[in-house]
């Protein structure tokens, strides 16, 4: 599901700052900052040193027990309305996915997962990233009142999804809404089920790369086309038409990169 936002040039209220010193961003909602980060290290293998601070607003309403309830609920639409609604959230102008996500590479959920509070540390690798999850606010315990009710929703298979924001320079995913539904769903053995938020690039951005692409698969087949004809050399072709045609078809819907906004008295 793809949302065309338009009329919001940003800064969102939910969004990355960058350091004026060269630091890491530093996430702020409205005029409270909910993150303090330092960097240890240089080079590709960096740590960012993470303190959260109280304060995080979910985007999302409060969820009725009657929704969670409703059989085949599009939890999807129902978040890009809430998303467009809210005060505090992170869209501004531009293009932006909402993709349904039940699995994710293995770690993800279990030691990628960051469960102290406050602090943390993120090992940022060159061409690899963190690839994580991180939650806004302190988890609460597997028999909390609230996560036990979510629970039984997990047993049961009526689980809201947990609402993921995909940061890039992070290469990973921060907790908008969910926490004691994630909570739920992995003691009860199971990946929570997400909606994943991220921007995508806008219409010049891809069609730009497009143009790369087809130059480059121009000069492929041209080089392959001066090789003797053969089994090998068909088996070949038709396999990079299908990387090609892959290629342009996904290019709408990668990730692009988060946007940093400049301090508020820099704007």
């Amino acid at each position: 599901m793809v949302l065309d936002v338009r009329g919001r040039p940003g800064p969102p209220p939910l969004r990355f700052v960058r350091a004026r010193d060269g630091g890491p961003p530093t996430l702020h909602q409205g005029e409270r900052p909910l993150t303090r980060a330092w960097w240890h290290g240089d080079g590709c293998c960096r740590e960012l040193h993470l303190r959260r601070l109280p304060g995080h607003r979910s985007p999302l309403p409060p969820l009725r027990a009657a929704w969670l309830r409703t059989p085949a609920a599009d939890w999807r639409h129902r978040c890009a309305r809430w998303l467009e609604d809210t005060p505090h959230g992170p869209l501004h102008d531009g293009r932006w996915s909402l993709t349904a996500r039940a699995s994710f590479p293995p770690g993800i959920w279990t030691e990628d997962f960051v469960r102290d509070w406050p602090d943390t540390v993120l090992e940022l690798l060159c061409g690899g990233g963190w690839h994580g999850v991180l939650p806004l606010r302190p988890l609460s315990p597997p028999d909390a009142p609230r996560v036990k009710a979510y629970r039984k929703h997990a047993r049961d298979g009526t689980l809201a999804p947990v609402l993921l924001w995909w940061v890039s320079f992070l290469d990973g995913w921060l907790i908008l809404d969910g926490h004691d539904r994630a909570v739920a769903a992995l003691a009860e053995g199971a990946e929570p089920a997400c909606t994943v938020l991220a921007r995508l690039p806008d219409e010049t951005e891809w069609r730009r790369t497009a143009d790369a692409v087809a130059e480059g698969h121009a000069e492929r087949m041209s080089r392959l086309a001066e090789r003797v004809a053969g089994p090998g050399t068909e088996r070949q072709r038709a396999a990079l038409e299908r990387g090609y045609a892959d290629a342009l078809a996904g290019l709408p819907y990668d990730e692009a990169p988060t946007p940093l906004w400049p301090p508020a008295d820099d704007a």
